[in-house]
């Protein structure tokens, strides 16, 4: 079984890709914002504990993320790999990620990285909002977000580089040759 990391800046098209590479490969899709809601609406122990995190506006402690996300990993039963997509977000995260994965004789595979420029990222943000209707896809909660990534989240780069685990792909371009470039690293794992 293969664990890939999908890893961008918000806008990256993470979400696009996964579902590609899903459908290709027949992976599991772990996206940690799926995850809350659905443990949250399920009514589960975790997902209890996570809401009080939540209706208090605080951030889920990565003890408890980790648990949860442990929780669904081990329910997916059989397949052939699964994609984790935004999560592990910092340092921490992505140690607890590998700690988890080593108890159950697995590891992370590839942190497949999709490199946009900032621009462009505001660009296809912006351009959702218009279509989604995301109240957070505005210019300037766009730039607080990419904000928060370029401090808390990027510094995965490094980490998973040092791990060598990272492969970084161009993430703009036609969609099939962003996946393309994808799947050429998955396929050489």
């Amino acid at each position: 079984m293969k664990n890939i990391v999908i890893f961008g800046a918000p806008g990256s098209g993470k979400g696009t890709q996964s579902a590609l590479l899903v459908e290709k490969y027949g992976f599991k899709h772990i996206s940690t914002g799926d995850v809350l809601r659905n443990e949250i609406a399920g009514g589960s122990e975790l997902g209890k504990t996570a809401r009080t995190y939540i209706d208090d506006g605080k951030l889920i402690p990565d003890e408890l993320m980790i648990e949860i996300l442990a929780s669904v990993y081990d329910g997916l039963g059989q397949t052939e790999g699964v994609i984790f997509d935004g999560f592990p977000r910092t340092i921490p995260q992505a140690e607890a990620l590998k700690e988890m994965l080593a108890k159950r004789g697995g590891q992370v595979d590839a942190m497949l990285e999709l490199d946009v420029p900032e621009a462009m990222l505001v660009e296809r943000l912006v351009e959702r909002g218009k279509t989604s209707g995301r109240a957070d896809d505005n210019e300037a909660t766009i730039r607080k977000r990419l904000d928060v990534y370029t401090r808390q989240t990027a510094p995965l780069i490094d980490w998973y580089e040092h791990e060598g685990k990272r492969h970084a792909v161009k993430g703009y371009g036609s969609l099939e040759e962003i996946n393309a470039a994808l799947c050429a690293v998955i396929d050489a794992l």
